[in-house]
C-alpha cells in the first residue's frame, strides 16, 4: 500500500477508505471466480451436445414456464381467506326463536337453524339419501373427486347441458361457508382449494355434520333439523325413508323442490333420490317400492300470532345482549320475551280500529302504541297500521314532536328546584326576543297554581319555569328519565318541540309510575340454547334499578298529572275504577297527537299522525289518542286489582265509581269505541268489579304503614283514606317558600 501524500487528516481518512473498499471488492471477485470455476469443472462431465442438448433445453424451458404457471394458478386459486379466527362461523347468521312471557311461540328472526342434533342421532336413511345424491364417494376422496368430476364432465358434454354436478360434498361445504354462489371459473378453483384445506383440518364425520347443519334447504331453513321441523313438523330424528328422500332432494335446488310450494316436483325428486339409494346399495328394491307407495307429505305449518313490530325490537335487543355478555358465538338460541300476546293483539286491534274508522275523517293514517310495566318490561308495541305494508317501526324509530306531553319533564325539573303543586305562577304574555308563546285557548289565566297550569296545559308557564330554573336542568331531567334522542336547548324546548320516540317518552312516564326509579325498557327475559342451557337471565344478570328522582317530587308530579285526567285536558282517558295519571300532547298544526298515561300496572303511550307530517284535522291529544288509550287500558286492566300510585292513593271514590256504573247498567260514553272501532250505543256486561275494587281495608293500612311515601299521601289526602271528618284534601306538603314570588322574587 502506498503512503498518503498529505498529512491532512480528512485526506488521509478518505484515502484509507478508498484503499479498504478496493481491497474488499478485489477479494470478493476473486472468491466468486474460484467458486464459478469449481462449479464449471464439476459440470463438465455432464455437458451434452446435439439433439440431446436441444431436448434438454426445451425441457428446461418447459419446467420454468410450468413453475411460473403453477405459481400464477396458485395465486389465482387462493381465496380471500386468512384461515384465522372463528372461521367456521364466518358470515353466519343468527337463528332466534321467540316465545312470549307465557312460553307461547310468537315468531323467529334471522334464519331457521338448529345444529344441536348430534350426527349419530340423525337417522341413517337421511345420511344415506344425502350421500347417494350429493357425493357417493365422500368417504374415499380427499375433498376433490377427480373421477367424479370427469364423469360429470362427460355426462354434461353428452347432454349438452349441465345435468350432473362434479362438486364433492366438501366442495359444497366450502362454497356454503366461505364463498359466494356465483358460477365462475375462479370460484370453482377457490372451491377446490378450500375443499382440500377443510379435509386437512376436519374429520369426515365433522365435515358431514357441518354440511347437514349449514346447507340451505328452502323456507328460510338451514340444515336438516330446521328443514324437518319446517316441512314435516317433526325432528329429523323422527323422519322416515320417504321424508328423508324428500329432504335429500332439496340440496340440489331448495326452491324448485320445496314440498310446501311444489309438491309434485318434490315427490319426483324424492323418487330420483330413492333410485340413487338403490343404485348405491343403501336400500333394497322392496324399500324403494314401499317408499314410493307412501310418499312424504309436507304438513301445514301451524299459524301463530307474530307481533312483528315487537319482534324487530326484541331481535335488536338480543343482538346487543349477545355482544355485551360475550355470547356472540351462540348462533342458535331461544329467547323468552316480555310480550303479553293478548295485550299485543288488543293493542293492534285498538289502534287499527281507530285508524280505520276515525282516521279517514280526520286525516290520521298512522299510529303507534307502547305499553310496558313500570319497571320497563314491554308488553305490547304497535309500530304502525300494517306491518305487511310498512315495516318501519313508528313506536321505536319515528322521531316526532311530543308537544305538551313533554311538559312533565319541565314540571319535574321545577319540583326538583323547589316548586310545589300549589306554587303560585302567573299565566301572562311572555316574550323571548320576537317569540311570544300563546296558550291553546289564546287566553291567559293570570295568577294560578302550578297544578292548574299543568292540567290545563298552559304554555306560558313552562317557558317561565325554564327561564327560572334553566333549560339545562330540564334537559338533564329528561335524559335521566330515559329520553335518548338529542334535546336542543332552544327557547321552545319546554313546549315539546324536540323530537322523541314513543318508546322513549313512555319510558320517561314509567319512571313516574314507579316512584322515580330508573327505567331501561326491555323485551328479553331469558336466552337459552336449544338444549335448555341458560345463557342470559335478566333477573340474575341485570342489577336492580337505582332511584334517580326524589319519590316526593315524583308523587307531587303524579298528583298534578292525575288532575289532568280528572279535571284537565285528558278527561276522555279517565278510567274511574283505578288511580291513574297522564298528559295530552298536540303539536303545531295538529301534526302529532299524543296521550301518555299510566296506572300502577301499566304505562302506555299512544301517538297518531301521518308519515309525511301532513296535519290532521284538529286532532288533539285529548281526543283520539286519549280514547284509544282508555279503550286499550280498560282491556289491559280487566284482570288487574286496583292499586295506588305514588301521589295518587287508592280511595273510596273508585269503588263508588264502579258501584255507580253497575247501577247505571254500565253504559259507555258515545265516544268510546268497541273492539271493532265503532262507537257503541248499547250497554255492555258489567265489568269484573271484584278485580277493580279497592283492596280490603287491612291491606291498604299495611300499604300505608309500610311505605313512607304512603304516609305523605295520607297527609295529603287524609279524607280519602276514610277520615270523613277531616278537612278537604290539602295540596301536597309545603317545604320552604311556597309561591313563585317568594322563591325567586319575581313572576
Amino acid at each position: 500500500m502506498s503512503k498518503p501524500r498529505s498529512d491532512n487528516p480528512v485526506y488521509r481518512f478518505f484515502y484509507a477508505a478508498e484503499t479498504w473498499v478496493g481491497s474488499a471488492l478485489y477479494a470478493f471477485g476473486d472468491w466468486t471466480g474460484r467458486i464459478w470455476d469449481n462449479y464449471a469443472a464439476r459440470l463438465a462431465p455432464l455437458k451434452v451436445s446435439g439433439p440431446l442438448r436441444g431436448f434438454l433445453e426445451i425441457g428446461s424451458d418447459g419446467i420454468s414456464l410450468g413453475l411460473i404457471a403453477a405459481l400464477g394458478i396458485l395465486y389465482y386459486a387462493l381465496p380471500p381467506f386468512s384461515g384465522t379466527g372463528d372461521i367456521w362461523n364466518r358470515g353466519r347468521e343468527y337463528a332466534v326463536t321467540f316465545t312470549s312471557a307465557s312460553g307461547e311461540l310468537i315468531g323467529r328472526r334471522g334464519i331457521r337453524q338448529d345444529d344441536n342434533i348430534a350426527l349419530d342421532e340423525i337417522p341413517p336413511q337421511v345420511i344415506k339419501a344425502v350421500l347417494a345424491t350429493e357425493d357417493a364417494r365422500f368417504f374415499t376422496h380427499l375433498g376433490v373427486d377427480v373421477f367424479g368430476t370427469l364423469r360429470a364432465l362427460v355426462s354434461n358434454l353428452r347432454a349438452n347441458n349441465v345435468v350432473q354436478g362434479g362438486s364433492t360434498l366438501t366442495q359444497q361445504l366450502a362454497k356454503n361457508l366461505f364463498l359466494s354462489p356465483e358460477r365462475t371459473f375462479r370460484r370453482k378453483i377457490n372451491e377446490a382449494f378450500l375443499a382440500l384445506w377443510i379435509e386437512a383440518r376436519l374429520t369426515k364425520p365433522e365435515i358431514l355434520k357441518l354440511y347437514l347443519d349449514r346447507s340451505y334447504l328452502g323456507g328460510g331453513a338451514y340444515g336438516v333439523e330446521a328443514a324437518a321441523q319446517f316441512y314435516f313438523g317433526k325432528s329429523i330424528r323422527d323422519v322416515n325413508l320417504p321424508e328423508a328422500a324428500m329432504l335429500a332432494g332439496l340440496f340440489k335446488a331448495p326452491s324448485t323442490y320445496a314440498p310446501h310450494v311444489h309438491p309434485e316436483a318434490a315427490r319426483t325428486r324424492a323418487n330420483v333420490v330413492l333410485a340413487r339409494m338403490l343404485d348405491a346399495g343403501f336400500i333394497s328394491q322392496g324399500e324403494l317400492f314401499a317408499a314410493r307407495r307412501v310418499p312424504a307429505e309436507s304438513t301445514m305449518v301451524k299459524d301463530f300470532f307474530a307481533p312483528d313490530y315487537f319482534l324487530d325490537y326484541a331481535y335488536a335487543e338480543v343482538l346487543q345482549i349477545l355482544k355485551k355478555y360475550g355470547l356472540s358465538k351462540d348462533y342458535v338460541i331461544d329467547v323468552k320475551t316480555t310480550v303479553d300476546t293478548a295485550l299485543q293483539k288488543y293493542a293492534q286491534t285498538t289502534m287499527n280500529g281507530f285508524l280505520e274508522k276515525e282516521g279517514p275523517e280526520v286525516h290520521a293514517t298512522e299510529g303507534a302504541l307502547v305499553s310496558m310495566k313500570p319497571d320497563g318490561a314491554i308488553k305490547a308495541i304497535v309500530g304502525g297500521h300494517d306491518y305487511e305494508q310498512s315495516q318501519f317501526n313508528r313506536a321505536t324509530d319515528a322521531l316526532r314532536q311530543p308537544g305538551s306531553s313533554w311538559k312533565p319533564m319541565v314540571y319535574l325539573a321545577a319540583l326538583k328546584a323547589g316548586f310545589r303543586p300549589d306554587s303560585i305562577v302567573v299565566d301572562q304574555p311572555v316574550y323571548i326576543g320576537n317569540w311570544a308563546p300563546k296558550n291553546y285557548t289564546r287566553k291567559f289565566a293570570g295568577r294560578t297554581t302550578l297544578a292548574y297550569a299543568l292540567r290545563q296545559s298552559l304554555n306560558t308557564i313552562p317557558i317561565q319555569l325554564a327561564m327560572k330554573i334553566g333549560r339545562q336542568s330540564i334537559i338533564d331531567t329528561a335524559k335521566l328519565a330515559g329520553i335518548r334522542t338529542q334535546i336542543l336547548s332552544v327557547p321552545s324546548m319546554p313546549l315539546g318541540t324536540n323530537e322523541v320516540t314513543v318508546l322513549d317518552l313512555t319510558t320517561a312516564y314509567a319512571t313516574f309510575a314507579n316512584g322515580g326509579k330508573a327505567v331501561s325498557p326491555y323485551a328479553v327475559l331469558e336466552i337459552r340454547r336449544p338444549n335448555g342451557d341458560l345463557l342470559f337471565d335478566r333477573a340474575k344478570n341485570v342489577p336492580p334499578a337505582p332511584q334517580i328522582f326524589d319519590p316526593i317530587n315524583v308523587a307531587d308530579l303524579n298528583y298534578m298529572l292525575n288532575q289532568v285526567i280528572t279535571q284537565g285536558t285528558g278527561r276522555r282517558a279517565q278510567l274511574g275504577f283505578t288511580p291513574q295519571a297522564g298528559k295530552t300532547g298536540t303539536t303545531q298544526d295538529y301534526r302529532d297527537a299524543w296521550f301518555m298515561g299510566f296506572t300502577a300496572q301499566y304505562v302506555t303511550g299512544v301517538w297518531f299522525g301521518n308519515d309525511d307530517y301532513s296535519p290532521m284535522k284538529k286532532i288533539t291529544g285529548g281526543s283520539l289518542p286519549a280514547m284509544a288509550w282508555k279503550q286499550y287500558m280498560e282491556k289491559a286492566l280487566e284482570t288487574q286489582v286496583a292499586e295506588p300510585l305514588p301521589g295518587v292513593p287508592l280511595d273510596n271514590s273508585y269503588a263508588a265509581f264502579v258501584a255507580r256504573r253497575e247501577s247505571e247498567g254500565q253504559k259507555l260514553p258515545a265516544a268510546l269505541a268497541d273492539d271493532s272501532g265503532r262507537p257503541r250505543s248499547t250497554t255492555r256486561a258489567a265489568p269484573k268489579v271484584a278485580t277493580v275494587a279497592p283492596p280490603p281495608p287491612q291491606v291498604r293500612v299495611q300499604q300505608q304503614q309500610a311505605a313512607p311515601v304512603a304516609n305523605v299521601f295520607q297527609r295529603m289526602f287524609g279524607n280519602l283514606f276514610g277520615n270523613r271528618n277531616a278537612q278537604p284534601a290539602p295540596v301536597p306538603q309545603q317545604r320552604g317558600g311556597s309561591n313563585f314570588q317568594s322563591r325567586y322574587g319575581t313572576n
